[in-house]
């Protein structure tokens, strides 16, 4: 019997790339190359599973030319790269990595915080560039210890941000499209509605996928209703806020600071105003960038690809309803 054919287009160690080959036939794309460009019309037709990054969009045009497609399996928590409604219509399964990834995102987040608060940063380069020594002490901080954290979003890397944030005797309230009883049974987080955490917080972190609804969705209207002296974290995905009302808000002292691990347009370049401003402190979208933490996702990515065209239930599936039916 035939294997099936799959693509890889995501980086793959060599023991996982040997448990794919006992199983699979290998076509290989690039990271980020769309099939279209790469493989021949026999290649497409027969595809059976893709084992991808998020760099790689499937929309209805790509999944139409991938008529036996099975199941795409993302490297990653996030599927802002795949047309869900016309994977599903399609009957293709989605499969993600979510879970694995949540405790290093919050590290990044908490971790952003400091950085900002204590201007850890500058200190740095304070100390770096002989100022500590010319000057003497540098001006002092702020502490992040019981300070208002407001998350937007209360999801399973939202809950790990509220447990850690408890260390650090903060207040954590939450906004989310759905209430999250257990988290306020364990009193882990307070409810509000989205105005006040806003309002209320002194740190503001963004933990909602990236959809058609919170697309630019944090503008200037929520920046104008944070504290002068808030910070904005940012570890989801740099599309739900308008970046360029960002900028404006750091620029006018509309608030403090921001701390932010994800952009719109990534790699950020050199040249966005984002980078010339000593009150943000950027990452390169490496809230996952752990050895542990990316090991454990492509594994899962594995599993899902292999379990889905085997038959056996995928531990993480976007749209469940498809199971099944591939």
């Amino acid at each position: 019997m035939a294997k099936p054919k799959v693509v890889v287009s995501a980086p793959l160690p060599a023991d996982l790339r040997e448990r794919v080959e006992a199983e699979c036939e290998i076509l290989e794309v690039p990271v980020g190359v769309s099939p279209l460009e790469k493989l021949t019309q026999d290649e497409l037709s027969s595809v059976e599973g893709y084992l991808t990054t998020v760099r790689t969009k499937f929309d209805e045009e790509v999944l139409k030319k991938l008529p036996s497609l099975k199941v795409v399996s993302n490297f990653a928590v996030g599927y802002d790269n795949v047309d869900v409604d016309a994977a599903t219509n399609a009957n293709v399964l989605i499969c993600n990595t979510p879970k694995v990834l949540d405790g290093a995102v919050a590290d990044i987040a908490i971790g952003l915080m400091l950085c900002l608060t204590r201007d850890m940063v500058n200190g740095d380069a304070y100390v770096r560039d002989g100022s500590w020594a010319a000057k003497g002490a540098p001006a002092l901080t702020s502490d992040m210890r019981g300070k208002t954290l407001g998350l937007l979003g209360m999801g399973r890397i939202g809950r790990v941000v509220a447990k850690t944030a408890k260390a650090f005797d903060m207040r954590v309230l939450y906004h989310n499209r759905n209430r999250c009883d257990i988290s306020e049974r364990e009193g882990l987080a307070e409810y509000c509605d989205r105005d006040t955490l806003f309002s209320e917080s002194d740190f503001l972190s963004v933990h909602v996928p990236l959809t058609e609804e919170t697309q630019g969705s944090i503008a200037s209207r929520e920046f104008k209703l944070m504290k002068s002296s808030a910070y904005f974290i940012n570890t989801a995905r740099g599309g739900v806020v308008n970046e360029q009302d960002l900028i404006d808000a750091l620029e006018a002292n509309e608030i403090a600071g921001a701390g932010l691990d994800v952009m719109v347009k990534e790699p950020l370049p050199a040249d966005s105003p984002l980078c010339k401003m000593k009150n943000v402190v950027l990452q390169a979208h490496v809230g996952s960038g752990t050895v542990e933490t990316r090991r454990a996702m492509i594994q899962l990515a594995v599993d899902n690809l292999l379990d889905a065209l085997s038959k056996n239930k995928p531990e993480a599936m976007v749209n469940p309803e498809v199971w099944g039916q591939v």
